[in-house]
């Protein structure tokens, strides 16, 4: 940007004015001051029009926007963000508009951001990191994140999402769901199961059938990372699971569960998108459902932190054979 007294700053552009002023013709005084005669009139019919003020530099941002996504368009982004809750690649193919536009009509109207959002209720929440580096290994079973999840068991007949809170709603009492979840770092090739308890021998034969999962796709596992949990630390058989197979046990920072970001991102999506995504009738049929959105969350999901490509396309340059 210019210093003020330069020579079409506003201090510039008053000298100019007040030369033509003195009666001294236009293309003169811009040949002096070493602009075009089409500047120098501008200025002058700016300084006609407005005085001294219209000599000050104005916006850039144009007055008309006559390509700008429409308001009825923008209301359909802006209601299947509140539904969905879900980003602009997810919206724009629901809405055959391309991503980027989905992201500048969610700019525009200052939409918050998915990290910031309660993935349950939508409300905003405040949420922190000690650190923003981020990471990636290299290749395929560098890196495997474990967890587990935990989910209240759904009534027969329905829950309160269904019949709402009342007492007509027994739910209390059924305990509850362990989905023991990995993920692999690089690719974000997920596998999932479902438990009646997150005890070290039940997350010890977990952590056996991940490894057999990747190694059917041709990917050996090096190490996994886990957070503090009594069952990871603690128990002999989930050492030993990877001890045995030569696998490198890592546990992340205490207090710091974004080192296992990875895998608390696949948390947070898999209830969006599976567990919370509909009221169910039955505990049975959220759990038969969830085979389906893991096929489709490796196969056809696209993930925006690998460039929009699927995890399966990531497993040996998309050569994977995925069952």
């Amino acid at each position: 940007m210019s210093h003020a007294n330069a020579r079409l700053a506003p201090a510039g552009r008053l000298i100019m004015i007040q030369r033509i002023q003195s009666g001294r013709a236009v293309a003169h005084v811009a040949a002096e001051m070493g602009v075009s005669r089409t500047t120098a009139w501008r200025w002058w019919r700016r300084f006609r029009g407005a005085g001294v003020a219209g000599l000050q530099d104005r916006s850039s941002v144009a007055h008309a926007h006559p390509r700008r996504t429409g308001p009825c368009v923008e209301t359909r982004v802006r209601i299947m963000r509140h539904l969905t809750r879900r980003g602009p690649v997810f919206i724009g193919a629901r809405l055959g508009m391309h991503a980027s536009v989905v992201g500048r009509v969610l700019r525009r109207h200052q939409a918050p951001l998915l990290r910031e959002l309660d993935p349950v209720t939508g409300t905003v929440i405040e949420a922190s990191r000690r650190s923003a580096n981020r990471y990636e290994h290299a290749h395929p079973g560098s890196l495997v994140h474990v967890d587990v999840k935990k989910l209240g068991r759904i009534p027969d007949g329905g829950g309160w999402r269904t019949h709402g809170r009342s007492e007509k709603v027994r739910g209390r009492g059924i305990g509850y769901d362990y989905v023991h979840v990995a993920i692999d770092d690089h690719s974000r090739l997920a596998y999932i199961e479902i438990h009646d308890d997150e005890r070290g021998p039940t997350c010890a034969g977990f952590v056996a059938r991940v490894i057999g999962f990747y190694a059917s796709l041709g990917v050996s596992v090096e190490r996994v990372i886990t957070d503090n949990a009594f069952a990871y630390r603690r128990s002999s058989a989930f050492r030993s699971a990877l001890s045995s197979r030569g696998i490198k046990q890592k546990f992340i920072r205490p207090h710091c569960p974004w080192t296992n970001g990875k895998v608390e991102r696949l948390n947070r999506t898999l209830a969006i998108e599976w567990a919370y995504s509909r009221s169910w009738a039955s505990n049975s049929d959220r759990t038969a459902a969830l085979r389906s959105w893991l096929d489709y969350y490796n196969l056809d999901r696209t993930h925006l932190g690998i460039g929009g490509k699927t995890p399966i396309d990531r497993i040996n340059n998309g050569r994977g054979q995925y069952t």
